[in-house]
């Protein structure tokens, strides 16, 4: 299993950005299609984001179309999510995950190694 660390979460306020990075353990990052979750207060776990294992494709939950990005470096074995325009309601820890499946895929079942969280919370 690849172990994965998130981190550039932290507090900001609604209208501003982020950007995520999630490090990856393993050469074989380049193997996994990846995405981003998040879980907010009282709420279950949310797809956010997923890109396929050479970055071409990519899928977005409609909560986030057209403020998200998510990018990907094999080199690096580094996964990242841009958060711009942030609202409230993004407030969540933030997770990044890692598919077998080298295509995008969106469903939390196919994702099997996760890393901690980071926290990102938006004030108004």
């Amino acid at each position: 299993q690849v172990q994965l660390v998130e981190s550039g979460g932290g507090l900001v306020q609604a209208g501003g950005s982020l950007r995520l990075s999630c490090a990856a353990s393993e050469r074989t990052f380049r193997h996994y299609g990846m995405g981003w979750f998040r879980q907010g207060p009282g709420k279950e776990r949310e797809f956010v984001a997923a890109i396929d294992w050479i970055g071409r494709s990519t899928a977005y939950a409609d909560s986030v179309k057209g403020r998200f990005t998510i990018s990907r470096d094999n080199a690096k074995n580094t996964l990242f999510l841009q958060l711009n325009s942030l609202k409230p309601e993004d407030t969540a820890v933030y997770y990044c995950a890692a598919s077998r499946l080298v295509k995008v895929t969106t469903l939390k079942g196919n994702f099997g190694s996760w890393g901690p969280g980071t926290q990102v919370t938006v004030s108004s």
